[in-house]
């Protein structure tokens, strides 16, 4: 028997036998990505946008 056989086969057995188990590794890894998904966008959005948004200009305008 091979090792990947083996991994397969030993993934198989504790993740993808029972359904709930694997409907909730798929939702739980769903939600991960999007939260990565979503920390990258806004990392991005503020990198190109930098000096044109309410954060970055707010000390101009407000008195504290």
């Amino acid at each position: 028997m091979s090792t990947n056989s083996r991994f397969s086969g030993t993934i198989y057995r504790s993740l993808l036998r029972r359904n709930s188990v694997f409907l909730a590794g798929i939702f739980t890894t769903a939600f991960v990505i999007e939260i990565a998904f979503d920390t990258a966008a806004d990392k991005a959005w503020d990198s190109i946008n930098r000096g044109k948004q309410w954060k970055d200009i707010e000390s101009k305008y407000t008195q504290n």
